[in-house]
């Protein structure tokens, strides 16, 4: 069960359109589980860096690198469960504070 909320998710997927350059891709597009390398969205290595970095400026946090980032960087969903268990200031939504 994800405690993720589906608007992190989206603000995830847009960061990876827009940061990505992923062409004709849209936030539909883009399943919450499916991997983001190989067989998923087919991204490389040089994706993941350019992600880590617009991850770390977007949201406020410290990606792990070696096997620990690969593990965040396994879907949108991994993405959105370790922004929500750092804490990233970016995670929660601003309005009513």
């Amino acid at each position: 069960m994800s405690v993720a909320s589906a608007e992190l998710k989206s603000r995830i997927k847009r960061a990876l359109i827009e940061e990505l350059d992923l062409r004709g891709k849209h936030e539909q597009d883009i399943d919450d589980a499916a991997p983001l390398f190989g067989e998923g969205l087919g991204l490389d290595s040089l994706d993941a860096l350019q992600l880590a970095m617009a991850i770390e400026e977007r949201f406020g946090v410290s990606v792990p690198e070696g096997d620990a980032g690969r593990v965040v960087f396994a879907s949108v969903e991994a993405i959105a469960e370790f922004l929500t268990r750092a804490g990233a200031e970016g995670a929660r939504s601003s309005e009513g504070g």
